[in-house]
């Protein structure tokens, strides 16, 4: 065998030779174009309580340091839009329970034109009712990044009933910009890569 060939089954057999590598989903095409994204507008979200979601990703994006994020909408390469709900109700909820055991006995006897009657009854019962009233408190959004020509590169969905140390609201706004940090880590990784 010739020397090249033994050179080429050795760098193959230790997977040095380099391969060409799986084109990109068209999930991942989309996704790559964030790593181009550097300047953030976030619209007013639809929905009720939506202002304060807003607000509260907007701040949970800035202090990750994702996106320089603006207030002119001219002057961003994309934009944040989608829409939330923020919501706190009262949860009413009535349980009702009872057990009811009744009983009765009666016996007669003639003899002899005397007559003897006799009879008995008892009744037992429970009866419990429970009125429970429950504020509950949760928040839901439905966001996308859109780049100035209307295309989207990203989106998420995230709702909550609160967490441990924070309320619903502020819980679905840092959710969804955990999940645009790692989707962005993963854009800029997609954009080194050769095409």
């Amino acid at each position: 065998m010739k020397p090249f060939w033994r050179i080429v089954l050795l760098l193959a057999a230790t997977g040095a030779v380099a391969t060409a590598e799986e084109p990109l989903s068209l999930a991942d095409q989309q996704l790559k174009k964030l790593s181009g994204v550097r300047r953030l507008y976030v619209e007013e979200l639809a929905g009720e309580g939506a202002h304060a979601i807003r607000d509260l990703l907007a701040a949970a994006i800035h202090s990750r340091g994702l996106f320089v994020l603006v207030e002119d909408p001219a002057s961003a390469d994309a934009y944040v839009r989608g829409s939330a709900e923020d919501l706190i109700y009262t949860d009413y909820q009535r349980f009702s329970s009872g057990i009811n055991v009744r009983g009765a006995a009666s016996s007669s006897q003639r003899e002899s034109g005397e007559s003897n009657y006799g009879s008995a009854s008892f009744g037992l019962g429970d009866n419990e009712d429970v009125n429970r009233r429950e504020r509950k408190h949760e928040a839901l959004a439905a966001v996308r990044i859109a780049l100035n020509n209307g295309e989207v590169v990203w989106a998420a969905v995230r709702e909550s009933s609160g967490a441990k140390f924070r309320g619903a609201a502020a819980d679905v706004a840092h959710g969804i910009a955990d999940e645009l940090e790692a989707a962005l880590a993963k854009a800029r990784e997609l954009a080194r890569r050769p095409d």
